[in-house]
């Protein structure tokens, strides 16, 4: 039932059935504040932040991901020949759009202005993929780290849409955020391995 207490862990950690419900019972929420999750309230139940009551500052998110697209759909994305038009172009495009909309697709997510949102392309031929990277800009009150997220995913799922018609083995991986600065938890990095 919604709203209803969660469900012991079934095998392998999943949420157990309720068999008197088609759904599956919500995860027990941590309550260790250390560890707690910022988009549930005192009593487990989701909310949006509330972020009234911090400092505007700059903020920056860098996000990557890629599309394995195998040589020969490699090849067509690089000459330009997909039937459906410029891949990089519209996937681009795609990209810095989904940036504008995260709010909008996100349930949780605070509506940003954004500074600025840039969505990068790169062919590896060695890999056969298209590599983007997408960076998000804004000066307010929350990160915009689902922000360049979403921008990569689209851009992803874009150059997918393009290209399927070619190929409906292409892989979408690797998304991922690269890093993120400003606000009261300051700069990170992900590692290299």
């Amino acid at each position: 039932m919604f709203g209803a207490p969660p469900a012991a862990a079934g095998a392998q950690g999943f949420p157990a059935r309720d068999p008197s419900s088609q759904s599956i019972a919500a995860p027990s929420i941590a309550r260790d504040r250390s560890s707690s999750l910022t988009h549930f309230d005192s009593s487990g139940k989701a909310s949006m932040v509330d972020v009234s009551h911090k400092m505007d500052t700059k903020r920056n998110a860098v996000a990557s991901g890629r599309v394995l697209l195998g040589p020969d759909v490699f090849h067509l994305v690089a000459a330009n020949k997909i039937a459906k038009g410029d891949v990089l172009t519209v996937a681009k495009i795609a990209g810095i759009q989904a940036a504008k909309q995260t709010a909008t697709l996100i349930p949780l997510c605070h509506t940003i202005a954004l500074s600025s949102v840039d969505v990068m392309m790169a062919l590896d031929e060695e890999a056969s993929c298209v590599e983007v990277t997408a960076e998000a800009s804004s000066v307010g009150p929350t990160g915009v780290e689902m922000e360049a997220l979403t921008a990569v995913s689209v851009a992803c799922l874009t150059v997918y849409d393009m290209c399927k018609a070619a190929s409906k083995a292409i892989q979408i991986s690797g998304i991922e955020l690269v890093s993120k600065s400003g606000g009261k938890s300051g700069d990170w990095h992900r590692e290299k391995n």
